[in-house]
């Protein structure tokens, strides 16, 4: 599993990257997929802002294997996934609903429901050996357009603590050697296009690309860098 601004960058769109981008209309969205890391005597702490979530919880599942492993957490669709979903408990507010997870799953499990549902969001907390990921359990807010009174936003929303190199190479992709990086996005969506002959509304909205590009500053021990990248999505 590759990052989405990876994917992005080397010019290999997916439906993953597609569905990044489909809660966006036009505008520019200042301070997304952010990222904090740090390393410590060979161990990597690193913290996100919530567009990495499922990515991270494809990726430590991933190196879970057929290990079972306890996972608990939240699943968020305004689908009813109730007979599709083992749960623990359901709460629902204005047609979101949500599914309390608290079960032992394996790593083809836990990457069986990020297939399932793709447009759902799973914020799960688990272990794989020495990964440890935690991601906060409620919905994250809906993007809006910056705005210069916009306040920074916390990167807390989803934590990994590893010792595993390669796992941190998916996430800082472009980053080798560090003992602390900070990264962070803006997204500029300059056009919407719409599918042409499609009667649904929810069809229609899910198959609009977004088109723009994507503006990323990374900072590594004090070095800043500063790239661009056009994309349709």
């Amino acid at each position: 599993m590759e990052s989405f601004v990876k994917k992005i960058f080397d010019d290999k769109i997916d439906e993953f990257v597609h569905l990044q981008f489909e809660k966006y209309g036009r505008g520019e969205y200042r301070d997304k997929a952010m990222i904090l890391a740090k390393k410590t005597k060979g161990i990597y702490t690193i913290s996100t802002s919530p567009e990495f979530a499922s990515e991270l919880v494809r990726m430590v599942a991933e190196k879970l294997g057929g290990q079972k492993t306890e996972v608990t957490g939240i699943v968020v669709s305004t689908r009813d996934l109730t007979g599709e979903l083992k749960f623990k408990d359901k709460k629902q507010f204005m047609g979101v609903k949500k599914y309390i997870i608290n079960d032992e799953m394996s790593g083809p499990e836990i990457i069986g429901l990020c297939d399932k549902f793709p447009r759902a969001f799973l914020g799960l907390s688990f272990k794989s050996g020495n990964n440890d990921l935690k991601i906060k359990a409620k919905m994250p807010k809906s993007g809006k357009p910056s705005t210069k009174s916009d306040e920074k936003p916390k990167v807390d929303f989803c934590k990994l603590k590893t010792d595993d190199s390669d796992l941190v190479r998916k996430i800082l992709f472009d980053v080798k050697e560090f003992k602390a990086v900070q990264v962070k996005h803006t997204f500029i969506i300059n056009e919407i296009i719409v599918p042409k002959g499609e009667p649904d509304p929810r069809k229609m909205r899910e198959m609009a690309q977004r088109k723009g590009k994507i503006v990323r500053e990374t900072n590594v021990d004090g070095l800043a860098v500063k790239e661009e990248k056009e994309f349709s999505a």
